[in-house]
């Protein structure tokens, strides 16, 4: 027996047949002693056409307070006919919005986060032998307002009331059974772990594995819940995401996965002075255009001269690479130069902190792939490479194969 706090994403819920799917399975935990609360999003699809009426009503910008209330009401379809499905298996049940737990968050309309939860009333239900349904991605603030988590906000809702609730473990059910070396759209022979670390899955998360909200696993991380990433459609122990410890240190593998972002565009800034202050001019401005910087990269030329080279989401490119070149004689800069047709090729592993050689091992694999390197960027558990987008799928295979990381096979 344990308590489990599981989550059922979209697509696990995305018509009556799934929702019914899932009451089964939830029914035979149940019955077979576990205590389980679930948090459900809404049914796939249905908050992308509450955002278009929502458009179609305010062609402008949209007024977040209400937006919030409109976008609340897709979970709450969700948890309603859950319920029944439930009751309707002769398991008791019981729904709960956001408001109603109450999950209290800040103001921050469309991006709230979670200040506390009142755990009470899902404690009581659980004595009686209830399983408890809640709505994800929603609560309350301190006026009474209805407030929703941003995308992918469920995945939190699930953590932290496993997190209040000191539930043994929180299962997230998605369309895929687990975490995998890389992505097995891209690499075949791609293998489920069958364990990773918090660290190592906020790296690949950040990195654009899209498997778990990042939120979600620092959520997790910071409170040690336990997390299990599980299939809705395919049965299996999925992957655990916990703390490493010392026991599994040696075996730990150099190189857990492999992850990619494909949205990366590149910028120069050639010929500025090299002197104090350069990247604070360049790169203060577009900070204040809420543009996100990510790798970058200074090299020094002739004559005091410098070539400033940074990378920003595809989608800023253009804004970026205009504002730039409307200001270059503010930085004196010779030209701009820009290029949205990258990647970011990126290998992550905890067990890099012990072992050297990683670097040059993964540098080599490229290097016999013909790749080159635009750009190299380190951290304690990972190494960035910025590369054509040409090369992007023999670049995952290299890796993958250069790190062994289909050695095993998965049952």
């Amino acid at each position: 027996m344990a308590f489990l706090v599981k989550k059922f994403g979209g697509t696990s819920v995305g018509t009556i047949d799934r929702i019914k799917h899932v009451a089964k399975t939830l029914c035979a935990a149940r019955k077979a002693g576990d205590d389980i609360v679930v948090v459900v999003s809404a049914m796939s699809g249905e908050t992308n056409k509450l955002v278009a009426m929502a458009r179609e009503v305010m062609p402008g910008t949209v007024d977040v307070r209400e937006l919030d209330v409109l976008l609340a009401t897709g979970e709450q379809v969700t948890i309603a006919l859950l319920s029944m499905a439930l009751k309707e298996l002769g398991c008791d049940a019981r729904s709960y919005t956001g408001a109603q737990v109450k999950v209290l968050t800040d103001s921050s309309h469309s991006k709230a986060r979670i200040v506390s939860i009142d755990n009470e009333p899902i404690m009581s239900d659980i004595a009686a032998g209830r399983i408890v349904v809640v709505a994800g991605f929603q609560g309350v603030d301190e006026g009474g307002n209805i407030t929703t988590l941003g995308r992918g906000g469920s995945d939190t809702s699930a953590v932290a009331l496993a997190a209040a609730l000191k539930a043994d473990e929180c299962q997230i059910y998605t369309d895929v059974d687990g975490v995998y070396t890389t992505d097995p759209r891209v690499e075949s022979r791609a293998r489920r772990l069958d364990r990773i670390t918090f660290e190592e899955m906020l790296e690949m998360a950040s990195l654009g594995s899209k498997v778990l909200q990042i939120r979600a696993v620092e959520f997790a991380g910071k409170y040690n819940v336990p997390l299990r990433v599980l299939s809705s459609f395919k049965p299996g122990q999925g992957t655990l995401i916990t703390y490493d410890d010392e026991e599994n240190e040696m075996e730990q593998a150099l190189v857990s996965g492999i992850a990619f972002n494909r949205d990366e565009a590149q910028v120069t800034v050639s010929g500025v002075a090299d002197k104090p202050g350069i990247a604070y001019a360049i790169l203060g401005p577009i900070a204040e255009l809420n543009i996100e910087v990510d790798v970058i990269l200074q090299n020094i030329g002739e004559n005091g001269l410098t070539d400033f080279t940074f990378t920003v989401h595809r989608d800023d490119y253009a804004k970026v690479m205009a504002f730039l070149s409307e200001r270059k004689d503010d930085f004196g800069a010779d030209s701009i130069i820009g290029n949205d047709r990258i990647v970011k090729l990126s290998i992550v592993g905890v067990g890099m902190r012990s072992h050297a050689g990683i670097a040059s091992k993964m540098f080599q694999a490229l290097s016999e792939a013909g790749i080159n390197l635009r750009m190299i960027t380190t951290s304690e558990i990972k190494i960035s490479v910025v590369i054509d987008e040409n090369y992007l799928e023999l670049g995952v295979r290299a890796l993958h194969e250069k790190f062994e990381l289909a050695e095993e096979d998965s049952a």
